[in-house]
């Protein structure tokens, strides 16, 4: 039984592109569990980046491995920040919902380690298990209230993936419902960006918005990975806006010119592809 005071112990899970990882990534995570160690309600054990696989399709995105390797060397120097290569390494894009479960899971059979050696061979050779144990977990997971000594798994996003909830075919209605309501989300909201107006007109985050922590960011910061490729494309310097070491390797593996930004320029991205057709079936 949880004690009176005792604060819920909290991991957050980042998924993206990461198309480079940048130091405004990296700060999210900074902001996040300073305001949730604020509220004298939580403690925030463990951070970890989820790259999206290839199968995502979205213009412009570089091979997962190099995505990965990159955000590995981001958080080389980090504690509590990890990255976990399992939702990279699917053949196909997995729905986000997904990945929570798959996570989830991971932390309800107390398994605290998720490294790359483990998710090659659950991939290899427990694809069908694992399948089925996650379509089981669907209709299973319980409301965080109802699970005893389990770390609260929250989705760590900023207000732009926020308020793509509402594009339509994007996402699924029962996927945001089921990230919302059974996990939660802290979002960095900055400047040019209005999340709680965006919730108060989503009737799906209103009923569920005590489950959204909205985290002002109060320092000036407009480095995005679009802008980031922009750059580099224009033969520009990037440094101080990424860590040293993802730098180094950008420019070692030569990434983000002009061809590569053209990749997957006349593909559907993944959900509209996957969600338009089931809305026409």
């Amino acid at each position: 039984m949880e004690k009176s005071g005792e604060r819920k112990e909290v991991v957050l899970l980042a998924c993206g592109s990461f198309n480079p990882i940048t130091n405004m990534h990296l700060r999210l995570f900074e902001l996040a569990r300073d305001h949730l160690h604020e509220t004298g309600k939580y403690k925030v054990i463990k951070g970890m980046i989820s790259p999206v696989g290839d199968g995502y399709k979205k213009k412009g995105l570089i091979e997962a491995h190099h995505r990965v390797a990159m955000a590995e060397l981001a958080t080389r120097s980090s504690d509590w920040v990890t990255v976990d290569t399992w939702e990279s390494l699917q053949e196909e894009w997995v729905e986000t919902a997904q990945v929570f479960r798959h996570h989830y899971q991971q932390l309800s059979s107390n398994s605290s380690e998720y490294n790359k050696d483990d998710d090659v061979i659950l991939i290899k050779k427990k694809k069908r298990k694992l399948e089925k144990e996650e379509a089981a977990l669907e209709k299973t997971v319980p409301y965080r209230s109802e699970t005893k000594g389990v770390p609260e798994l929250k989705l760590l996003c900023g207000a732009d993936l926020l308020e793509s909830f509402g594009t339509p075919n994007l996402w699924k209605q029962e996927d945001i419902i089921e990230i919302v309501g059974k996990f939660g989300l802290v979002c960095i909201s900055r400047g040019g960006t209005n999340a709680q107006k965006f919730i108060y007109e989503s009737d799906v985050l209103w009923k569920y918005k005590n489950n959204i922590a909205v985290v002002e960011e109060w320092i000036p910061n407009e480095i995005s990975a679009t802008r980031i490729r922009r750059s580099l494309r224009r033969g520009r310097s990037v440094r101080y806006l990424l860590p040293e070491l993802v730098v180094d390797y950008i420019e070692k593996n030569d990434l983000y010119s002009a061809e590569s930004e053209e990749k997957n320029a006349d593909v559907i991205l993944a959900p509209l592809q996957r969600y338009t057709k089931d809305a026409n079936n």
